[in-house]
């Protein structure tokens, strides 16, 4: 990286010389926080399920960043393939930052939930970010010892959903997980200080679809903010518990123009 691109990066959103793991990271947000981790100067694991072709794309992003970018499959509906993660992960460069973007997101009532739908959201949505934060706070602590190093730290960040706060009886098993996953930030901030700092973001109304315009006015009628929330805006939110203050942790922020209050 040139000294010209090293001053480009934001000093408070300084993430070189890191290794973050961004888990679905192929396609839409989490394609967006990659690249936004890779602007703020972090080399990038790259984890995706079924998108091969979306992660070279982002893996060639990354790299026209002078950013390092590596890529590890792994489908989190078996949920020893989110076990061995962190470990492969670690081989490649060690981890600092661990983000549990990766989930399925399906619009199904709690009449049409299956088993199989139901298992295979808590499977995505819930258990992998366990076993992803189990195996990461396992591997900080071995690298704190290994390296006679007790400031060696990490950050956890669990991407959330306005209806993780406020459930609804719309997409029952997604709301359902995501409202565990948020006890479970909080639960998991509490167990792993002060070595790891765990937060939330609770998203709303971003990346509209690219068709069906009157669809994209609905989904904002809810919203007090009236508009439908930029990809600066969640960047800028993900950065800062990556990169801000250690003494945060256990916070869960709503980036959802205000969604969550109606």
């Amino acid at each position: 990286m040139s000294g010209f691109e090293n001053d480009k990066i934001n000093l408070m959103t300084d993430l070189r010389g890191k290794t973050v793991l961004i888990t679905g990271s192929a396609r839409r947000l989490g394609r967006l926080f990659a690249l936004a981790c890779g602007r703020a100067g972090a080399d990038i694991i790259i984890h995706h399920g079924h998108s091969p072709a979306e992660a070279e794309s982002v893996k060639d992003e990354i790299a026209s960043l002078g950013r390092r970018a590596w890529i590890l499959p792994a489908d989190f509906s078996q949920p020893e393939n989110a076990s061995q993660l962190i470990e492969r992960a670690n081989e490649l460069s060690p981890l600092y930052g661990l983000v549990n973007s990766a989930s399925i997101f399906e619009p199904l009532s709690m009449q049409e939930t299956s088993l199989g739908d139901w298992n295979n959201h808590l499977n995505i949505n819930l258990t992998a970010p366990f076993l992803l934060s189990q195996a990461f706070a396992k591997s900080i602590a071995q690298a704190a010892v290994s390296g006679g190093d007790d400031n060696i730290s990490g950050r956890i960040v669990n991407i959330l959903d306005w209806r993780a706060l406020r459930p609804s009886a719309d997409h029952f098993p997604y709301t359902v997980t995501k409202s565990a996953l948020a006890a479970m930030t909080k639960s998991l901030a509490a167990a792993l200080a002060p070595r790891i700092t765990v937060n939330g973001l609770a998203l709303g109304a971003i990346l509209p679809p690219a068709d069906n315009s009157s669809a994209k006015d609905k989904v904002i009628e809810a919203v007090p903010a009236q508009r439908w929330g930029e990809a600066n805006e969640v960047e800028d939110a993900l950065l800062f518990l990556l990169s801000g203050p250690a003494y945060i942790t256990g916070e869960i922020i709503h980036v959802d123009g205000g969604r969550h209050l109606i």
